[in-house]
């Protein structure tokens, strides 16, 4: 029979509760780990060519029945999983809309995690709740949205979108759908995007019971914008196909190409119809710092919903994103679900606070640390230079493409991110006075051309681009998001793709 005195005065095996002597070796290696890692990035390969194979031959498959020392772990991390990776820090990584993160926010998740705090409400975390509630006023402030508004720290930008939908569902439809389900509505709710919108909007309506089918993709402008005329049409003829119109998700920022649908717009004809009104501005609503780029926000102040990423413009390691409500009680309306467990009992109505009544965590990771920690650090000057840059690399790149004789831009460049193409002179000069016939043969040709380019590139390792389709052409597709890049990287990069192309193509 076990005796329980015996048993409480075991001692805890060191690997679990190590003496401090030993934490500060373990944070001695793992920093200089980071500080290596950061300081030899940047002249580094983008990213290797390995394979799943090869990385798990590296790695031990047996769990472990005994540990092992902290020290060769952190080897193994060092010398497999770091090297194994795509490095989204480095100067000439464009693919996608990544963060490279900074050492700041790094220092930051080591601190939120050694804390170890749930952010589920007040009581259960004072210091961390404060802090979290302070740094959503700071992002409020930095896009001029309304000082009453609430919000909370989420994932990324699909869950705060996903936040910003649920709610408008909820606010707009015209039963109490918490209470008794999506199937009491007898009529289709219209949700209205572009057609660049970014695809966690649609996927957002199929999670909520609204389906892939009311969405309704609105055309765009020859910029990629939301074309205006087109979502009221669109509304006006749901309207008398029985539909219910609901919401309308504005753009600040697209994915394929950073192109900022018109906000006052959109938000003019939300008003008229008594539509919801979110703003997907996940990559560029930040940029509101930079001040060459805050006419493009204009109008992001009515949003009823905003979403944004910390982990892309304010170079926030991943994840933290935050969805921001207009009007808190419509989202406390959807979220708060009570039970004796979670019940709040406070004198003070800033510590009844709770973040799991304006979304659908409870268990909350301290997310908010490594916001305060940059925006404190660095300060919003400093991170607007940053994103001035960031966008000037990007029309640097757009310049050099348009004096080129053998690139060809396919969208404008409105934040930081580029489209363009590779095209030979000659078929640059024939594509010029071809009819449209023989236009698409030559499209579908450098299609094909562009996309081996692309494979080419990537697998170089010394840039990185993605790519996007633009009205059936294919185009190598970058996004500058980075502190570290230069013009002098635009230069490199597109020395890259033309080797590939005349390597793929010949001199032509």
């Amino acid at each position: 029979m076990i005796n329980p005195l015996e048993t409480s005065q075991k001692a805890v095996p060191p690997s679990l509760n190590p003496s401090p002597d030993e934490i500060l070796e373990m944070g001695r290696v793992a920093t200089q780990i980071i500080a290596d890692y950061f300081g030899s990035m940047p002249s580094g390969p983008v990213h290797s060519n390995t394979t799943s194979h090869a990385i798990r031959e590296k790695l031990s498959q047996e769990i472990p029945v005994e540990g092992q020392d902290i020290k060769t772990l952190l080897e193994t991390i060092q010398q497999v999983i770091f090297p194994s990776s795509r490095h989204h820090g480095h100067p000439r990584f464009f693919g996608y809309v990544a963060s490279p993160g900074t050492a700041a926010t790094a220092i930051a998740d080591l601190l939120a995690s050694a804390l170890n705090p749930n952010v589920t409400s007040w009581r259960s975390a004072p210091g961390p709740t404060e802090v979290e509630r302070l740094t959503i006023q700071w992002i409020k402030q930095i896009i001029g949205y309304p000082a009453d508004a609430e919000g909370l720290f989420v994932s990324g930008g699909s869950m705060a979108n996903l936040c910003g939908l649920v709610t408008a569902r909820n606010a707009k439809a015209p039963l109490d759908i918490t209470t008794v389900g999506f199937q009491a509505i007898n009529q289709g709710m219209r949700l209205y995007v572009s057609e660049e919108a970014h695809h966690s909007i649609s996927k957002a309506a199929g999670l909520l019971g609204i389906g892939h089918n009311n969405v309704r993709h609105v055309g765009v402008n020859s910029r990629f914008q939301m074309d205006t005329h087109a979502l009221a049409k669109c509304i006006e003829e749901d309207l008398a196909n029985g539909y219910l119109p609901f919401c309308v998700a504005a753009s600040a920022g697209t994915t394929n190409t950073g192109a900022c649908d018109p906000l006052e717009e959109v938000a003019d004809l939300a008003s008229k119809y008594g539509l919801w009104f979110h703003v997907d501005g996940c990559y560029g609503g930040l940029a509101a710092l930079a001040p060459s780029k805050q006419g493009l926000f204009r109008g992001i102040d009515r949003a009823d919903s905003v979403a944004l990423d910390q982990h892309k413009w304010l170079y926030v390691a991943n994840d933290c994103s935050c969805i921001l409500y207009r009007d808190p009680a419509q989202a406390r309306t959807t979220f708060e679900h009570g039970a004796e467990y979670i019940r709040v009992m406070a004198h003070e109505d800033d510590e009844a606070f709770a973040f799991w009544d304006y979304g659908p965590e409870l268990t909350r990771r301290f997310r908010a640390l490594k916001v305060w920690m940059e925006l404190s650090h660095v300060g919003t000057r400093v991170l607007g230079e940053a994103i001035e840059r960031n966008c000037e690399c990007a029309q640097y790149l757009g310049q050099l493409v348009d004096e080129s004789t053998d690139f060809e831009m396919l969208a404008p460049v409105e934040l930081s991110i580029f489209c363009f193409r590779y095209i030979p002179a000659a078929l640059k000069t024939s594509y010029a006075t071809a009819n449209p016939e023989n236009r698409k043969a030559i499209d579908k040709d450098l299609n094909i051309l562009n996309e081996r380019i692309l494979t080419d590139v990537q697998q170089g390792g010394n840039s990185y681009l993605s790519n996007a389709n633009l009205a059936g052409r294919f185009a190598l597709r970058g996004c500058v998001l980075n502190y570290r890049t230069t013009t002098h990287d635009m230069e490199i990069l597109l020395n890259d793709v033309r080797q590939a192309g005349q390597s793929l193509y010949g001199d032509g």
